[in-house]
């Protein structure tokens, strides 16, 4: 018995012993193919097929052999790579099936043969992160012949183009688009996406762009844009192409537009030009060119950036659009000089009709010192009609002037004129239905602008590796003139909707604007080690401007020559600020992070010359920051970021100017009012893993402001009119977050892409509100969340069909303090597209959207609508170069224009005119002949 048990333990330890001495293993012995050598020294490498990790490294010897032991079971990725070789890519398995891999003879073989007769096992990897940046391989995706970068686009993780051409790219808007690193016909990515062919590409970067000096030192000062770069290939940069689009329909709609392109080796030359009354609206956007100094007084009585794009239509009204314009880039004197200019003209008119109706709750206090909700209704429908055209030339010019220092100059000028005419009729109901007033307004308004931005950007690395010195000069200069009448009659109703009296106005408004503004910046870079540096700058600011405001009434012979003091101002305004700080960055492996301060001392004089009163101040803003990023690996990354900034009152919430171009709603301005501070933290998260195809984003942002600056409106629940002042609120804090996280994966056995997103969005902001009858103001909080999820899928196969569709729920809450209903509510959208080609060179495409907006307790009504259009293609030529096309916009019937939203102590909901239903019928040339044509695929 003792012997048959000692036995046991005998052959249990024996096997035990057996198991803990299994070695997992590989080899194998590297040559050249076509000379038949061994290649000493050849780089063997073993990667985690997870995430592309580095495992385990060795070299081949002198026999051109290589092994590896002691290696622990689990999926691997062998690489073997050798200089002027193509690399050698293969996947195996150790496992305790499998516990050694004998590759045998690994054949390699010079780049140069490539193209002769080889396979190589391997695929390029579709994405890559480099640190901020992601770069999607072109190569790795297909598209259609003749299709375009948008389309391209659409195929990439991570990033969506809607119907209309807006890209967003990891939940944020891209409203740069370069081509090359270059702008090209300026900031307008439309320009780019629907006009450059998808088969030229070569890389697609997507990445924040940073100012001038940042990307220059290297140091994160916080200005960020985000941007997609698209590079070219080599052999596409030489040739001319381009595009003619022409198109008319029923229902009297109509579109047309034109490209050429004429690139030759660091030369481009491109022009285009569209009409259309469909939206397909050029887009211009240079607010990021002009800072806030570039102000005026809108008709509103609030100043506005006078570069504000104005030529953009949002879907409402019905536009009429033209546009055209003229691109050069080029670079000569072996690259150290390049030249980029644009020359844009356009117009835009957009005609229609919108109704609003709105809910607003106030509190108010009952005779036992109680609060009570007083609940008004009202309802407003207006006819618009607003007309622009601009003009803008811009250049910018480059100079390497050694190895050591560059020059950067830029020159771009805007000329605008404006024309806008609207009838307004509205009416407000009390809690007991009955009539609180009835007005009408007839305004109009012609104004013309001009603006002018130019820098110089100057660059030098010193002699110590790391030792840097920048310097920026830039002015801002613009100049308005507005001329308009306001006519208004208001009647005004007691509680029980009886008849009291009523207020007319009859007045023409004048306004003329300038401003200047000259800023400088000094920065330098000392390098304190081998991984930390130094960022010192001073900046000095100087900002100047002036707006006189005039309205007149109308006098007995029927001409407006009466002078109105209450509702005119005459300013001056002049800033001067100096600013320093410091920064100090950390870089150290896979590491990088810095944090800084600035500080600015402000002095600020307002001269109100109609009124002989001046108005002084002076103050320190402080901003710091603070990031850091680590880099997994090529595909993998993090991001955290904070900023501090000081937020100084608008000048339209500084001024006591009295605005009255509304005599239901008078707003005026505040000069006590002080500085807020915003505190902001964002996390970014990216990873992608090559073999299977899989992409994971996240993105978190918190934001929340001290001392933030909210509205006091004062009703007068007697007539419902209100007046509206700026105030600090010194007892809370506004709030604002954002979370979103997707994911993505190819399922290689059916070919399909997968995605799921959600996200979450919301904040907390505050106003005043006070009635005219009672003695206190009180705080109203109004708390807005937002939920949403999104499921996704894709699939492409050349030459047969695609389709994109995304849908998931989504869900509103909104929630004040003084409301007793809310505007909460849920709702689901859904979009996507399809296309198939049929026989006889035909091919099939639609797009829809689908949105479903639930009732709420306000508004007890669900909204829905399926927009649906369709497009049947004939393909002409061996090329499929020219194309007839049969399309129907919104199939159904069904785009109202329809919004819903809550803003303060009101809700509302609205409708506006938009472009419905119609047919149109285009001939569409696509032209090319860049490295040699595209060759239709088999």
């Amino acid at each position: 018995m003792k012997s048959s048990l000692w036995a046991i333990i005998l052959i249990s330890l024996t096997s035990f012993s057996l198991k803990a001495q299994t070695t997992y293993s590989i080899k194998g012995t590297v040559v050249d193919t076509s000379a038949n050598v061994n290649l000493e020294n050849t780089s063997v490498s073993i990667l985690n097929s997870k995430d592309s990790t580095l495992v385990k490294f060795t070299r081949v010897n002198a026999e051109g052999a290589f092994s590896m032991d002691n290696l622990k079971p689990g999926k691997f990725i062998l690489l073997v790579t050798y200089p002027k070789y193509a690399d050698y890519v293969d996947n195996f398995t150790l496992d305790s099936v499998k516990q050694s891999v004998d590759f045998g003879r690994i054949s390699l073989l010079l780049k140069s043969k490539l193209l002769a007769d080889v396979i190589i096992k391997g695929k390029a990897a579709a994405i890559k992160i480099k640190g901020d940046t992601t770069e999607y391989n072109a190569g790795s995706f297909t598209i259609e012949p003749n299709s375009k970068v948008e389309d391209l686009l659409r195929q990439l993780p991570g990033i969506q183009v809607d119907k209309d051409g807006k890209i967003t790219a990891q939940g944020e808007t891209v409203s740069k688009v370069l081509v090359d690193g270059e702008e090209f016909f300026g900031d307008d990515p439309t320009l780019v996406t629907k006009n450059i062919r998808g088969d030229m590409v070569d890389k697609v970067q997507l990445y924040d762009k940073k100012s001038d000096q940042a990307t220059f030192t290297g140091i994160d000062d916080g200005e960020k844009t985000k941007t997609i770069n698209i590079k070219l290939k080599e052999d596409k940069k030489k040739g001319y192409f381009g595009k003619v689009d022409a198109g008319g329909g029923n229902s009297e709609y109509y579109q047309g537009q034109g490209m050429f392109n004429a690139f030759k080796a660091k030369r481009k030359i491109s022009a285009y030009g569209t009409i259309a009354n469909t939206g397909k609206a050029m887009s211009w956007d240079d607010a990021n060119k002009y800072g806030a100094s570039s102000m005026q007084m809108s008709e509103e009585g609030y100043f506005y950036s006078n570069n504000r794009d104005d030529l953009r239509y949002n879907g409402e009204g019905i536009p009429y659009s033209q546009s055209g314009g003229v691109h050069y880039d080029a670079k000569w004197n072996k690259d150290r000089e390049t030249v980029n200019m644009n020359y844009k003209a356009g117009g835009l008119t957009i005609e229609g009709v919108r109704s609003n109706q709105s809910q607003t709750s106030l509190r108010r206090l009952t005779a036992d010192g109680r609060d009570s909700a007083a609940m008004f209704t009202g309802a407003n429908s207006s006819t618009f009609r607003n007309n622009t055209f601009r003009q803008k030339l811009d250049v910018t010019y480059t100079l390497k002037i050694d190895s050591t220092s560059d020059l950067k100059v830029v020159a771009d000028g805007t000329l605008r004129n404006t024309e806008r005419a609207d009838v307004d009729e509205g009416m407000n109901m009390r809690g007991n239905n009955a009539l609180q007033n009835k007005n009408t307004r007839n305004s109009n308004n012609e104004g013309k602008n001009e603006s002018f931005f130019g820098s110089i950007f100057y660059t030098k690395k010193l002699k110590k590796t790391g030792r840097t010195l920048s310097m920026l000069l830039s002015q801002t200069f613009n100049r308005g003139e507005d001329e308009g009448l306001v006519l208004s009659k208001n009647d005004f109703y007691d509680e029980s909707g009886t008849f009291t009296h009523f207020e007319n106005l009859d007045q023409l408004k004048t306004s003329n604007s300038k401003s200047s503004a000259i800023n400088s910046n000094i920065t330098y870079t000392e390098p304190l080690s081998k991984t930390l540096s130094l960022v010192l700058n001073y900046g000095l600011n100087l900002n100047s401007s002036s707006s006189d405001r005039k309205s007149f009434n109308k006098s007995g012979q029927g001409v407006y020559d009466i002078f109105d003091e209450n509702f005119s101002n005459n300013f001056d305004y002049n800033q001067s600020s100096n600013q320093g700080g410091a920064v100090l960055n950390l870089k150290k492996g896979k590491n990088i992070a810095n944090i800084g301060a600035k500080v600015n001392a402000v002095k600020l004089e307002q001269i109100d010359i109609l009124r002989d009163d001046k108005f002084e101040r002076n103050f320190i803003n402080i901003s710091p920051q603070a990031s850091y990023q680590y880099r997994f690996s090529q595909y993998k990354g993090l991001s955290i970021r904070y900023n501090g900034s000081t937020q100084q009152p608008s000048i339209s919430q500084i001024q006591p100017v009295r605005v009255n171009n509304n005599p239901l709603f008078i707003s005026r301005g505040n000069p006590d009012l002080n500085p807020s501070f915003r505190n902001s933290v964002n996390v970014n998260y990216n990873s992608y893993k090559v073999l299977s195809e899989q992409y994971m984003y996240g993105y978190g942002s918190y934001s929340f402001t001290v001392n933030p600056v909210i509205g006091y409106t004062v009703t007068d629940t007697s007539k419902g009119a209100s007046e509206y002042q700026s105030v600090n609120l010194t007892s809370k804090m506004s709030s604002n977050y954002y979370l979103n996280a997707s994911f993505s994966r190819k399922i290689k056995s059916l070919g399909f892409t997968l995605g799921l997103s959600a996200g979450v969005d919301g904040s907390k902001n505050y106003n005043y509100i006070r009635n005219s009858d009672d003695p206190e103001r009180i705080l109203n909080s109004l708390t807005r969340t937002s939920y949403s999820v999104n499921l996704n899928a894709s699939h492409y196969v050349a030459k047969k069909y695609n389709f994109n569709v995304s849908l998931g729920p989504s869900f509103n809450n909104n929630k004040s303090t003084v409301q007793s209903t809310d505007n909460s509510g849920g709702g689901f959208n859904s979009n996507g597209s399809f296309s198939v080609e049929l026989p006889g060179k035909l091919q099939l495409s639609a797009d829809y959207r689908y949105t479903l907006t639930k009732r709420t307790k306000t508004f007890n009504q669900d909204i829905d609508f399926f927009i649906l259009t369709t497009t049947l293609t004939k393909k002409f030529l061996k090329d499929e170069s020219l194309k007839f096309a049969v399309s129907g916009n919104d199939l159904l019937n069904q785009n109202t224009g329809f919004s819903r939203q809550s803003y303060d102590n009101s809700n509302s909901q609205s409708d506006h005119t938009t472009i419905r239903r119609y047919a149109l019928f285009s001939l569409i040339w696509d032209f090319n002949k860049m490295g040699g044509g595209i060759k239709p695929k088999n």
